[in-house]
C-alpha cells in the first residue's frame, strides 16, 4: 500500500465553499483515508508539507467533446475513427493536465476510449460518455449538409460520430437501447435548435413530448438519465417536463421556466466559453452567417440566465463544449463565470454540484474520507481569482486516484 500526506495544507471544501487552513490529508493507494484540521501521526508514508498552497478536489467538465477535433461536425463526420481517436488522446491528456480529472461527454466519445484510459492506453479523466446524441431528421446533431439524403453511404455523412437520427416512438427507444448497449453511462438528446447547425432556430422545438417521454423512460429502464440540449423556454420546459436530468446550455432562460426548473430539481449547464471561442474563432473557421448570428444571440445571454437560475435555486453545474483547437479555453469557463458567481460558487459548480449531476456525490469532487484521490495543488488563494487556472504553471501538482500526472511540487522535509 502506498501512503501519502499532505501536511499544513489550505484546503477548498466543496461542501460548503470555504478554504480551511492548517489541514491535513492522507492518501493511501486511490482513497482519501483522512482529513483533519491538524497534523497527522507519521505511518511512514511519504509527507508533503503544503505551506502557501491550496489543496483543491480535481475538477469536473460535465459538458465537453473529446472527440470533437475540428469545429465542422459535416467534416468530423467524414474522419477515420482511427485519426480522430489519435487526436482524442491529446486532448483528453490536455484535460487532465489542466486539472480536470472527471469529464462527461455529450457526444461523440465511446466505451473504446473509455477502456483504453482505464487501462492505461492513454492518459486522461475519468471518461462519462453518451455515446452518440439523440436528434431527429433535420435537427442539431444530423450532420448531413442540405440535399443529402438519409442512405448508408458516407459520402451522404452517415458516418458522423456525434448523432444518432432517430424518428417515432419506437426509433427513439431504439436510439437509447443502442447507446445503452455500446456502453453509454446517460443519454444526450437534442431537444431544441443549435448553433453549429444553420437549419434549425433557436427557439426551434424537437421531438414530441411523447417521444421525449420514451427517451426518458429508456433511460430511467437502465437506470441511468438524460441530459437535454435546449436553449428556448419553451424547449428547455418540454424536457424539464419530460423528466431530464440537466439542461446543457438554456442561454435563453426566462424565470417562470427556471422556477420550474428548480421544481423539478432540474440542473442547468451553462457552457460559456464556447461561445465566447466562437465569437472569436467562428469567421476563420468558415462558419455560415447564420450560425454565427445565432452564436450571437446566445453568447449575449449566457450570463443573464445564470443570474436568473442563480435567483430561483436551479443547481448550477459547470460545462465547456468546446470544439476543435479551442479546446485549450477549457479553463476560460471559470473565469467567464465570475461576472455572476463567487469564485467559491464557480468552484462548487465544477466539484461538489457536477458530482452530484453525475452521481458521484461522496466520491468525486469532494475531498473527503473514503473519496477517491483526485487531487490538485495549486499556488496561492484560487479563491480570490480564478483566473489562477488559465496559467498551468500555477497548478504544482494533479494527482487522479492517487496517482501524479502532474508534479511540480519541490520537495521538502514534513
Amino acid at each position: 500500500m502506498t501512503s501519502l500526506t499532505f501536511r499544513n495544507a489550505s484546503m477548498f471544501d466543496s461542501t460548503t465553499g470555504e478554504l480551511l487552513t492548517g489541514m491535513s490529508v492522507r492518501i493511501e493507494d486511490e482513497t482519501i483515508t483522512a482529513v483533519v484540521q491538524g497534523d497527522l501521526p507519521d505511518n511512514g508514508g511519504a509527507s508533503i508539507a503544503l505551506d502557501g498552497l491550496t489543496l483543491l478536489p480535481g475538477l469536473i467538465d460535465a459538458h465537453v467533446h473529446v472527440t470533437a477535433i475540428v469545429a465542422d461536425f459535416f467534416k468530423l463526420s467524414l474522419m477515420t475513427q482511427s485519426l480522430i481517436a489519435a487526436h482524442t488522446e491529446t486532448v483528453l491528456e490536455a484535460m487532465l493536465r489542466r486539472g480536470y480529472t472527471t469529464v462527461r461527454d455529450a457526444g461523440g466519445a465511446d466505451s473504446g476510449l473509455v477502456q483504453a484510459i482505464e487501462q492505461g492506453h492513454i492518459v486522461g479523466p475519468r471518461l462519462l460518455i453518451a455515446g452518440q446524441a439523440i436528434t431527429q431528421t433535420g435537427g442539431h446533431g444530423d450532420p448531413r449538409p442540405p440535399h443529402f439524403s438519409h442512405g448508408g453511404c458516407i459520402c451522404c455523412g452517415s458516418a458522423g460520430l456525434l448523432g444518432y437520427v432517430a424518428d417515432g416512438v419506437p426509433e427513439v427507444r431504439r436510439a437509447v437501447r443502442e447507446q445503452i448497449r455500446n456502453g453509454a453511462h446517460h443519454i444526450k438528446v437534442m431537444a431544441g435548435g443549435g448553433i453549429s447547425t444553420p437549419n434549425d432556430p433557436l427557439d426551434g422545438l424537437q421531438f414530441s413530448t411523447e417521444e421525449l417521454g420514451a427517451i426518458v423512460e429508456e433511460a430511467d429502464a437502465a437506470r441511468t438519465y438524460v441530459m437535454a440540449h435546449a436553449y428556448s423556454p419553451e424547449a428547455i420546459s418540454r424536457a424539464v417536463r419530460a423528466g431530464v436530468r440537466s439542461i446543457e446550455h438554456g442561454n435563453l432562460l426566462d424565470e417562470q421556466t427556471a422556477e420550474l426548473m428548480a421544481r423539478y430539481g432540474v440542473y442547468l449547464v451553462p457552457t460559456l466559453a464556447t461561445y465566447a471561442a466562437l465569437a472569436e474563432r467562428g469567421s476563420a473557421l468558415g462558419w455560415a452567417p447564420a450560425m454565427l448570428e445565432k452564436c450571437a444571440q446566445v453568447k449575449d445571454r449566457g450570463l443573464e440566465a445564470i443570474r436568473i437560475a442563480q435567483a430561483a435555486g436551479v443547481k448550477i453545474a459547470l460545462g465547456s463544449d468546446l470544439l476543435g483547437d479551442m479546446h485549450d479555453l477549457q479553463c476560460d469557463e471559470l473565469v467567464l463565470r465570475q461576472q455572476v458567481m463567487s469564485p467559491a460558487q464557480v468552484l462548487r459548480s465544477a466539484t461538489h454540484v457536477n458530482a452530484e449531476l453525475i452521481g458521484a456525490s461522496g466520491r468525486l469532487g469532494v475531498i473527503a474520507e473514503g473519496a477517491c484521490a483526485d487531487l490538485l495543488v495549486m499556488d496561492g488563494d484560487p479563491l480570490r481569482d480564478l483566473r489562477a487556472f488559465q496559467h498551468e504553471r500555477n497548478l504544482r501538482m494533479v494527482l487522479k486516484a492517487g496517482k501524479p500526472v502532474v508534479d511540480r511540487l519541490t520537495r521538502a522535509p514534513a
